[in-house]
């Protein structure tokens, strides 16, 4: 399995036990008597559920078990693959952080945070597309 791929893997699962915290907090929150922010954790839950433990689980699995590109570049570009990882870790940790915040105090000027995590995530995403797209083909 290649480094790579076991980082996304593992990344994938910490961010489902981070997902699954976060989510039971969220829904304990009054019975447990937890703080009133508590509950604006819900789009961080999705996100660390969705982008963190599904989407880094896909990335990493095609990562290692689509077919090859070349004999000589099996996975095409590792580098890109690296960028992809970065960045969708970057945007997503951003997300969980400026989601709260600016939630908390609009005025605060924090949306760019916001911004900034949806481009890196997009920018993973299309980085995923093109290191995979030719992959993708027939034998």
């Amino acid at each position: 399995m290649p480094l790579l791929t076991r980082y996304f893997i593992k990344a994938s699962l910490m961010y489902l036990v981070a997902a699954l915290l976060v989510g039971g907090a969220s829904l304990a929150r009054a019975p447990l008597g937890l703080p009133a922010w508590v509950g604006l954790l819900q789009p961080v839950y999705y996100h660390l559920l969705m982008v963190g433990w599904v989407t880094q689980m896909i990335f990493g699995v095609a990562y290692w078990m689509f077919p090859k590109f070349t004999k000589t570049q099996p996975r095409r570009s590792i580098p890109l693959g690296w960028v992809t990882f970065f960045t969708l870790n970057a945007g997503l940790l951003l997300r969980v952080i400026g989601e709260p915040l600016v939630t908390l105090n609009p005025a605060a000027g924090l949306g760019w945070m916001l911004v900034l995590s949806a481009v890196l995530q997009w920018i993973a995403g299309v980085g995923f597309i093109v290191n995979t797209w030719a992959r993708v083909k027939e034998r």
